[in-house]
């Protein structure tokens, strides 16, 4: 019985042997499997080192090439333009140059040239005539303005002229004294810087134009007609009339 136990047990150790056993042979068979799987595995693809030396030499190749293409198809562009520059200079000079201008006609030059003078002879007319009214024009005006001031001082002086009329007769009767004497005086003087001038004596020959004559007499002493009385003083202012001067004249006896 004792036997039996022990047999068992060592039964069982050989069966946990066994089992260790056949867990050990399959780990290896699956390490056998790992390292199959990655011997059949292709490798990783790297860079053909020997393609690299063959691209090289062909890009080596091919450059010449196309620079050699680029220099021939160069020529042929500067020779196409050197043609079309030579074509085109040509029609440029011809362009540049002035067309011969047509020779006018002498008759033609001769008859504009008669016709400018014509109105330059016109044109000169005119400003002559349009300056001579100019001038006229001006002359009128200011003899107008000396006109329009004279007659103005006219009539005021001829105002006056009774008041001088009367410092004459007092003058005559020997009332003009004193301080009357010197107004009157002054009043004179301020008329004859405006132009005013008396005239009438007694022994003045007798002008029809500046005297009145209101009697006439004969006498022997006399050779031309004389004023002999004078009854009223004449005035003038300027060359211009104000007033006659009212006279008594005699005339010589008739042979």
């Amino acid at each position: 019985m004792d036997r039996e136990d022990k047999a068992a047990p060592a039964d069982t150790s050989r069966s946990r042997e066994h089992e260790r056993g056949g867990d050990g042979s399959a780990g290896t068979a699956r390490e056998q499997t790992v390292n199959d799987t990655t011997t059949n595995q292709p490798p990783e693809t790297a860079p053909d080192a020997a393609a690299e030396p063959t691209a090289a030499r062909a890009a080596d190749q091919t450059e010449p090439a196309e620079a050699a293409a680029s220099a021939e198809a160069a020529e042929v562009v500067a020779g196409t333009s050197a043609d079309a520059t030579a074509e085109t200079a040509p029609t440029a000079e011809a362009a540049d140059q002035p067309e011969p201008a047509a020779q006018p006609d002498v008759a033609e030059l001769q008859a504009e040239l008669a016709a400018l003078r014509a109105q330059v002879e016109e044109r000169t007319e005119d400003l002559q005539r349009v300056t001579a009214e100019y001038a006229n024009y001006r002359k009128r005006v200011e003899r107008d303005r000396l006109a329009v001031a004279e007659q103005a001082t006219a009539q005021v002086i001829t105002a006056l002229l009774p008041v001088l009329d009367d410092l004459d007769r007092a003058k005559e009767h020997g009332d003009l004294v004193g301080p009357f004497a010197l107004v009157a005086e002054q009043l004179t003087s301020a008329l004859a810087k405006f132009g005013l001038t008396g005239f009438g004596e007694v022994g003045d020959a007798f002008d029809p134009t500046r005297h009145e004559a209101v009697t006439h007499q004969t006498s022997a002493d006399v050779t031309e007609p004389t004023c002999v009385t004078v009854m009223r003083r004449g005035y003038l202012l300027g060359e211009r009339l104000l007033r006659p001067a009212l006279v008594a004249v005699a005339d010589p006896e008739s042979q």
